[in-house]
């Protein structure tokens, strides 16, 4: 006897045509992005000034944009408005990327490599990004001194030190050397754990990393539609006690110690993830039958 599969076939047919509908909201949000930062751009001369307003104008788009996703947003110590730090932590994909944005708007450090990626070029561009030439360090000293120039000038820096979003197996070893821009600022280091907590209204399981994470050698438009035919999702982040880093420091020391604060925090993805939360709800189910 053939398997009715009736009721999988109409569910994979709603959940394609509500990320269809998803897809065009989140288009029609980029486009009001890229109307309204581009009226900021031409309205103020002023690079601070302009770098300002363009993150302002991210951040309030970040917010709709994880309505797009359906995502709901937990965090946990959240800093002050004004805070003027490098903030570092694990990076996954775009999700964390647009919570972050939606928390506390700030300067993401990209590849030049994303600055020259059609559409995702001008999204950095307009949401005021720096860049660093992560396949060439020839001049890293000089991508250290422009970084450094951001914080002087009063702007909160997101670095994802690992260089590379992860499979979120791990947190990947963390880069050192633009980590000491912020000694060379003489401003703080805020320590971040992003943590995927629920997925579609129940626990994270291994099978759904593709679908929650970009990584690799995935392209951007299929792995957000992946995210897109979710249900629901909900994200943590943790915001951690500020460390002050000195100009002097070991900057192997300072990286290792950074690693370990948001390792500690991480929960990674394994095959077996949340596997005994469905043999104890399956217990307590044949138990009450």
């Amino acid at each position: 006897m053939l398997k009715d599969t009736r009721p999988s076939a109409v569910k994979d047919i709603f959940n394609k045509i509500r990320a269809t509908f998803r897809f065009l909201f989140f288009a029609f949000l980029i486009l009001c992005f890229f109307v309204s930062a581009i009226y900021f751009s031409i309205l103020n001369r002023d690079l601070v000034k302009r770098r300002k307003k363009l993150l302002q104008n991210s951040a309030f788009y970040a917010k709709f944009m994880l309505k797009a996703f359906n995502v709901e947003l937990i965090c946990k110590e959240n800093i002050p408005e004004d805070e003027n730090s490098l903030v570092v932590g694990n990076h996954m994909g775009f999700i964390d990327i647009v919570c972050l944005q939606a928390l506390r708007g700030s300067v993401f450090i990209t590849s030049l490599e994303m600055k020259h990626t059609p559409v995702l070029g001008q999204i950095t561009d307009l949401g005021g990004c720096a860049y660093v030439n992560r396949k060439n360090r020839m001049n890293i000293h000089e991508e250290l001194k422009g970084i450094t120039e951001v914080l002087k000038e009063g702007f909160r820096v997101v670095l994802y030190a690992e260089s590379v979003a992860s499979d979120g197996e791990r947190v990947l070893p963390f880069k050192k050397t633009l980590i000491m821009s912020a000694g060379l600022a003489h401003k703080p280091i805020r320590p971040f754990v992003f943590n995927f907590r629920s997925v579609n209204g129940g626990p994270v399981y291994f099978s759904q990393r593709d679908s929650l994470c970009w990584y690799g050698d995935q392209t951007f438009f299929p792995a957000i539609w992946r995210s897109l035919q979710l249900d629901a999702v909900i994200c943590e982040i943790e915001f951690l006690p500020l460390l002050f880093p000195n100009v002097e420091d070991d900057r192997t020391k300072v990286a290792n110690l950074l690693h370990q604060i948001v390792s500690d925090k991480f929960v990674p993805f394994y095959p077996s993830m949340n596997m005994e939360v469905d043999a104890q709800t399956s217990n307590i189910l044949s138990h009450s039958l």
